[in-house]
């Protein structure tokens, strides 16, 4: 069998584009998979059609040896970024289009299912009303109500990081701001009660003193994780902020932490209890299997980072099917309509109790559908405001 075309389609999702691809071969079989990343989605679409011709006339069963194939030869632009979000997307069309000529689900090719309910929190469930303490706590409630036990956000969102012209007043934050981001997160607290997971995102835009200061306080409503209180660049960095924390605050990093390799020194110097790799970045659904077993030697948790597409939500459930030390997944709460559409199987009636049930189809269980993805072609502007 030989790979005879990728084909990659960019689509509009709730919060950026979704980067999309198909791979085919000269006996039928067909693999999809997703490599989006945002900002700079156009130049990962691109990347991800310069690998597909690349990958075009080799044995697509051959995933292993393709994926060390693609990383080794594009180490030369770096090991990180729009290459690898490039090969992360090929890597799960791989994964699907094997599982589908041996008629199995992704996670049998994974080693097997530990289970097949996956446990979900949500996020950007807050896209209605303000960034005030009353709405963030009524849309709370929604997400508790739908059968969810536990959501993420960023309570710090009112800062505009993105598009501010003065970057180091939204780094700094004042007293104000600060006092807003603790009652927000308070009333968040007392909406769903004391047993609910709560985890608390920075997207590491927080100056060091703020990032700790913050973690200091939002300690006492007893928070799930810390989300990325410093950016991926350094180790030592994140160990200062992991020495300076309350003891019951837990780190979550991993977003922006590409394979096994990138994640190596925060497993060796302890720096975090959960990791949170992005199945469209980090290698795909093989290297984030890998990096879960790295991950379980430490005993550090797996929590996928997933504010991605469909094909990313099942790729990332099927992997958290087949490790030992999965925690939960990320989930959109709120998406564009046509998530379940673009895909012949819709994620939506696969959704209860707060959880998502895999099926038993081969592969991850669905296939795209070009004339729904190409009524939704991709923003390539970004949008004003803020986006996160």
């Amino acid at each position: 069998m030989k790979i005879t075309d990728v084909k990659v389609w960019l689509v509009e999702g709730v919060k950026y584009n979704w980067t999309l691809l198909k791979i085919y071969t000269d006996e039928g079989y067909t693999g999809v998979g997703e490599a989006t990343n945002w900002p700079g989605s156009p130049i990962v679409y691109h990347a991800a059609k310069h690998v597909g011709d690349r990958i075009t006339g080799m044995d697509p069963m051959r995933t292993d040896f393709i994926w060390t194939k693609l990383y080794r030869d594009l180490n030369w632009i770096g090991p990180y970024g729009a290459s690898l979000c490039a090969i992360s997307g090929i890597d799960m069309a791989l994964l699907d289009l094997k599982a589908k000529v041996l008629g199995v689900p992704c996670y049998e090719l994974l080693g097997g299912a530990f289970r097949k309910d996956i446990q979900l929190y949500a996020n950007y469930w807050f896209t209605g009303g303000a960034h005030t303490p009353e709405d963030y706590a009524a849309q709370a409630l929604q997400v508790k109500a739908a059968g969810f036990t536990g959501l993420k956000f960023d309570p710090f969102a009112h800062v505009n990081y993105f598009y501010g012209e003065d970057l180091s007043a939204s780094l700094n934050l004042t007293a104000a701001q600060q006092d807003l981001a603790f009652e927000v997160s308070r009333a968040v607290r007392e909406a769903v009660g004391p047993e609910f997971d709560i985890m608390i995102e920075t997207h590491a835009m927080l100056n060091f003193r703020v990032a700790v200061k913050m973690a200091q306080r939002l300690a006492a409503l007893d928070i799930t994780w810390y989300e990325e209180p410093v950016g991926p660049e350094s180790a030592d960095t994140l160990k200062a902020v992991r020495e300076r924390l309350p003891g019951n605050v837990a780190i979550c990093v991993g977003e922006r932490h590409y394979t096994r390799h990138g994640i190596r020194q925060v497993l060796e110097k302890q720096l975090c209890d959960i990791i949170m790799p992005d199945i469209t970045r980090c290698g795909g659904p093989s290297e984030m299997k890998r990096m879960a077993t790295m991950m379980e030697a430490y005993n550090v948790l797996l929590a996928p980072h997933n504010p991605n597409g469909p094909l990313s939500t099942l790729a990332s459930a099927h992997v958290c099917a087949s490790v030992p030390n999965f925690f939960r997944q990320e989930f959109m709460f709120n998406d564009v309509p046509w998530r379940d559409t673009v895909i012949d199987h819709p994620i939506k009636p696969m959704i209860s109790n707060g959880h998502l049930h895999l099926s038993d189809r081969p592969g991850l269980g669905v296939d795209l559908v070009a004339a729904e993805m190409e009524k939704h072609p991709g923003i390539l502007q970004p949008r004003p405001g803020f986006y996160v």
